[in-house]
């Protein structure tokens, strides 16, 4: 890999109000261990030789507080910009796109709450990025799938087939651009952003990710990430 001359750039997304967590804090904000969940996963980053810059989306009332509590206090060197995020996450991410350097070879997508990502993987998604464009962490599912239409099941889907879709999402920096730019003119939503680059005829190659890679969103979860802390001693 060109490591010398490409210059990686990763947006985390962090702009979440975590209402599901019921509780008085956001859950980037949330300790699990002794660091809370925005803390570890800009760490990640920050420790990624790769990767050139960070910028992070929060929500606007909390730029402040991201930068006392998560910036300074753990001195975060390669956040260049907080930004304000949108109303959905996909304004969120443009947003963050467009603060992202202009020399910028490959963009990486991340979620602020999905904390136990390694370099690795990140690693991993930039090497395949760059030939095929579009990437995504993934993991085959476990479980048996099936769609259900008022209360019956229509259909049971080839597990060898289904891959559970995470972040990091990484591109070549051009192509996540149109693909947004070109969502935008068409007025189109999505969930994720391989589905964008998608829609122009880039097909999305998969990079396998870990189940360790959850995303913190429940209370439960909080459950699920103090095991996985215990388990690879990441304290």
């Amino acid at each position: 890999m060109r490591k010398n001359k490409l210059f990686v750039s990763t947006v985390i997304v962090a702009g979440g109000k975590g209402t599901r967590m019921n509780m008085d804090i956001n859950k980037q904000y949330i300790n699990i261990g002794d660091k809370p969940v925005l803390a570890r996963t800009v760490s990640v980053f920050e420790e990624c030789p790769i990767v050139n810059e960070i910028i992070l989306v929060i929500n606007e009332e909390e730029i402040f507080y991201c930068k006392e509590n998560i910036v300074d206090k753990f001195a975060f060197k390669k956040i260049k910009k907080l930004v304000s995020g949108g109303a959905e996450r996909q304004n969120s991410v443009y947003k963050g796109l467009m603060e992202v350097n202009k020399q910028s070879d490959i963009v990486v997508i991340h979620d602020g709450a999905r904390p136990f990502i390694n370099s690795e993987i990140v690693t991993n998604c930039i090497e395949e990025a760059l030939e095929f464009g579009a990437v995504t962490a993934a993991v085959p599912v476990k479980d048996t799938i099936k769609s259900v239409s008022d209360g019956f099941v229509e259909n049971t889907y080839d597990r060898k087939t289904l891959w559970s879709i995470q972040t990091p999402q990484v591109f070549l920096y051009d192509t996540i651009i149109k693909a947004h730019e070109k969502a935008n003119r068409e007025n189109v939503i999505a969930t994720d952003d391989t589905t964008l680059t998608e829609m122009m005829g880039v097909k999305t190659r998969i990079v396998n990710g870990s189940y360790d890679n959850i995303k913190i969103t429940t209370r439960e979860d909080l459950v699920f990430a103090k095991a996985i802390i215990e388990k690879n001693n990441l304290f």
